[in-house]
């Protein structure tokens, strides 16, 4: 009885010592990457593309998965897919990262500052990464570097995805998370899991929230069309006015959000950011056009909210006699975080950033199309700090924004955080 206590003992000692083993290579191999993850960075962050048009930022990637004998798959456009395949049987497991950039021109007076254009809508507009997507390319591209060095102990397949297109493809264009699953990306070998993050500059660097279940909303834009009746201004009763009818639309949207949805369950927003009609001030137009968004952090609740725009729309016209048509296009889904692949791997970021810089968050009402992978397999999406220290939260600039600044000096906590993600996936399920 002693001996097999003994060899129980020595076991557990030996597992235990294995486990410590991957994590402190991981740290690093991670750590001395550091400088490297901030020229990939700078280099993409002074290369910036737009959604669909990333052909040098994957020409760049699919260098660098090359270089470290990870097989290349690309799709999707401007996709590109790694394929690690570890030396013990195993889950498959994704890790993503988005690739693109967006029309906006950098203020932010730094060596590696963007002065990229293209052409965005018929239109030459400045590019930037003013979302951090340069960020998280470094990332993966960094987590790849540390995993292949590590592929013999890796039980298991590792699938890099680096996205394009997340904040939307062109008009009339296919693309992001729902263009690759398309295509397969998914599948062959099948995900069993996905997990994703994202840099945020309110949140300081080093840092880490997230959040179990419903994380970042879903996002649909809606277009309302309302045709009335032209005429002269000064005989408005001889017409119908669509400025008004819309204006009346507007107003009793707002009511959907505060009389009719249970905030308690979850927010909803529901924003008209464009509205356009008339050519001459003293013409009452034929019709007027609403463009805007809804934000839902709820299934259930967004199907209702889609219902009640239609009804809200229909009715108001009706009453002035005037016709309308509504359309509502899905951009995202909910991003969710399915709660036991949450308890299970809150560890492992502990592991990367430390037990005191990880912390429960709170849900957002931006959009990610990484929600498209949730539908498919459990997904796991969090925050990573790139405010620099001391800064305080309320003057980071936010995202999509011109003075958009990200410290880039602690990306490698990123790159723990998948590599630990990977060698704990399987022991914690």
């Amino acid at each position: 009885m002693r001996f097999f206590s003994l060899l129980l003992l020595l076991s557990t000692a030996s597992l235990v010592h294995a486990q410590n083993g991957y994590e402190s290579v991981i740290d690093a191999k991670s750590t001395a990457l550091s400088a490297k993850l901030i020229e990939w960075r700078r280099h993409i962050h002074q290369n910036p593309e737009l959604g669909n048009r990333e052909f040098k930022t994957q020409e760049y990637i699919a260098a660098h998965l090359s270089r470290l004998g990870i097989e290349v798959q690309k799709m999707a456009k401007t996709a590109v897919v790694g394929i690690l395949r570890g030396g013990k049987p195993g889950p498959v497991i994704a890790l993503r990262a988005d690739i693109d950039a967006l029309p906006v021109k950098e203020r932010v007076d730094v060596p590696y500052k963007s002065t990229v254009t293209a052409d965005y809508q018929g239109n030459t507009v400045s590019v930037m990464h003013a979302c951090g997507h340069d960020t998280h390319t470094s990332i993966l591209m960094g987590a790849a570097e540390v995993l292949a060095s590590m592929k013999k102990d890796i039980a298991g397949t590792v699938k890099f995805f680096f996205q394009p297109a997340e904040e939307g493809p062109p008009a009339n264009e296919e693309g992001g998370a729902p263009l690759m699953i398309k295509e397969g990306a998914m599948d062959n070998p099948k995900v069993d899991a996905v997990f994703g993050l994202h840099i945020a500059s309110g949140l300081e660097i080093g840092q880490i929230k997230y959040i179990s279940g419903s994380m970042m909303a879903s996002s649909d834009w809606f277009t309302i069309k309302v045709k009335g009746k032209q005429t002269h201004g000064s005989t408005p009763w001889t017409g119908i006015d669509p400025i008004v009818v819309g204006t009346q639309i507007i107003n009793n949207l707002q009511t959907i959000v505060s009389r009719q949805q249970d905030l308690t369950v979850a927010p909803v927003v529901i924003t008209v950011g464009k509205f356009h009609s008339g050519v001459r001030a003293n013409i009452i137009p034929e019709e007027a056009e609403l463009e805007g968004t809804i934000r839902t952090l709820d299934s259930k609740m967004q199907k209702d909210v889609h219902a009640k725009i239609r009804q809200v729309a229909q009715n108001v016209a009706e009453a002035w006699g005037a016709q309308v048509e509504v359309n509502i296009d899905t951009k995202t889904l909910v991003t969710y975080n399915d709660p036991a692949l949450v308890a299970a791997m809150v560890p492992s970021l502990e592991k990367a950033a430390g037990k005191d810089r990880v912390s429960m968050g709170r849900w957002t009402t931006g959009a990610e199309d990484f929600s498209f992978f949730g539908e498919r397999a459990p997904s796991f999406f969090f925050n990573l700090g790139g405010m620099p220290k001391g800064t305080d939260p309320s003057k980071a600039a936010p995202h999509h924004t011109p003075d958009f600044y990200i410290d880039d000096s602690m990306l490698d906590v990123g790159v723990k955080a998948f590599c630990n993600i990977v060698f704990d996936y399987k022991k914690r399920l």
